[in-house]
């Protein structure tokens, strides 16, 4: 038997952070606030003296409440890990790409199931830490067989799946790039757009690994052709064109953003709304690389994400609230900024707005805290005070439970 919908009264909510672009810091905060939710969406929202009646309660005894974050860069799909070459990096060698190779060999060695495995301990991991929307990104495979099921396998767990062919150039294709660019183009593409949404690129001329302006190009209008849309690994090793091929192009989000020029901050702003850009700080903590001036970003009106790029070698951390950390002690944003951030900003990148705020109608994906404000999380960096809100989604008359999974 089918069991009904149930709707939920949540109150107790000493600070409900909406996201939804009101007051000066965009926030739209509430206090003393409650909300309702009904069949996974926000029912209704307001004063707790207001609520109407539901099904059942929740209580959550003062307690802050925010949207689930949005982590909109992530690279889950992989084996092993590259902790000696993390080791390396603290002692002084640089970062260029080349231990992708690493985890290209471990992931081609493992079994589906391992790797399913894999995907879902850190999918858990995430919502653990108040992330309730993952991205993920193949890319650790790099044949047609092994991106395919990579984005297969990722499917499993979100519908902001992204096919990364293009992330470095294989062992075997060193001697002819041409080669390995009309696979991604060609057969790899055609394998896995129908489990993909996105297409990506690492745009990095500095890396002899990743991809050129004119290598991307064609990646990136090859996958449009494909019905994918687009976004861009850019400027993250030093000034390059990433940027300025994103924004052309109309991507979605261009990621890390590490080096800009004049010229590049100016396109960004130019392209508010539309191209975002996704800043990643737990990269340059875990690569002793300069961090992105975040400030310089907001205040030239760019519209700005955060997400944690978690991959196994340049940084290997499924913490949201250590990423809102990072960027208001090393990026220059303010407690709010680094919110919306990693919230409705993330959501901008991906092009959901039913994600990444609180309001009638948006799906019910909601992070609590252990603490009475959204300021605990940079406050208390490092400690697990955030949680996605897991809600009974069925009647108590059923005798099967439920818990939300990661959109």
């Amino acid at each position: 038997m089918t069991a009904a919908a149930a709707s939920t009264l949540v109150t107790g909510i000493g600070e409900l952070v909406t996201c939804d672009g009101t007051g000066p810091d965009r926030l739209g905060i509430r206090r003393d606030a409650a909300l309702v939710v009904d069949d996974g969406r926000i029912a209704w929202l307001g004063p707790s003296r207001s609520a109407p009646d539901a099904d059942r309660s929740v209580d959550l005894a003062g307690r802050a409440v925010l949207p689930g974050f949005v982590d909109s860069h992530s690279h889950l799909v992989f084996a092993g890990d590259r902790a000696a070459e993390f080791a390396a990096r603290m002692a002084g060698q640089p970062y260029d790409g080349g231990g992708i190779g690493v985890s290209v060999a471990a992931t081609r060695e493992a079994g589906d199931d391992e790797l399913r495995a894999l995907v879902a301990g850190r999918v858990a991991e995430m919502r653990a830490q108040g992330t309730t929307t993952v991205e993920i990104k193949g890319g650790y495979g790099l044949t047609v067989d092994d991106e395919a099921r990579s984005l297969r396998i990722a499917r499993e767990f979100t519908t902001e799946t992204t096919y990364l062919g293009a992330h470095v150039v294989p062992a075997e294709y060193a001697a002819d790039r041409a080669a390995y660019l009309d696979l991604v183009t060609g057969p790899m593409l055609a394998a896995t757009a129908p489990h993909a949404r996105w297409a990506d690129v690492f745009c990095e001329p500095r890396s002899a690994h990743a991809f050129t302006a004119e290598e991307a190009r064609v990646v990136l209008l090859a996958a449009r052709g494909a019905g994918l849309e687009l976004r861009v690994h850019g400027n993250q090793l030093g000034p390059g064109p990433g940027v300025q091929l994103a924004v052309e192009l109309g991507a979605a989000s261009v990621d890390h953003c590490t080096y800009l020029s004049a010229a590049d901050v100016e396109a960004l702003a130019s392209a508010a709304g539309a191209t975002v850009a996704t800043l990643l700080p737990g990269v340059e903590f875990s690569t002793r690389s300069p961090y992105p001036d975040g400030r310089r970003l907001l205040d030239a009106g760019v519209s700005i994400a955060l997400a944690t790029d978690c991959n196994p070698g340049t940084c290997y951390s499924s913490s949201m609230p250590f990423v809102v950390a990072l960027a208001v002690r090393e990026m220059g944003l303010t407690p709010a900024e680094a919110v919306y951030a990693a919230t409705a900003g993330s959501a901008l990148s991906l092009r959901r707005s039913d994600i990444g705020r609180i309001e009638v109608g948006a799906r019910a994906d909601l992070a609590v805290l252990d603490a009475p404000s959204h300021l605990h999380l940079a406050y208390r960096a490092g400690v697990p005070i955030a949680r996605a809100l897991d809600l009974p989604a069925t009647s108590s008359t059923s005798s099967t439970s439920s818990t939300s999974s990661t959109s």
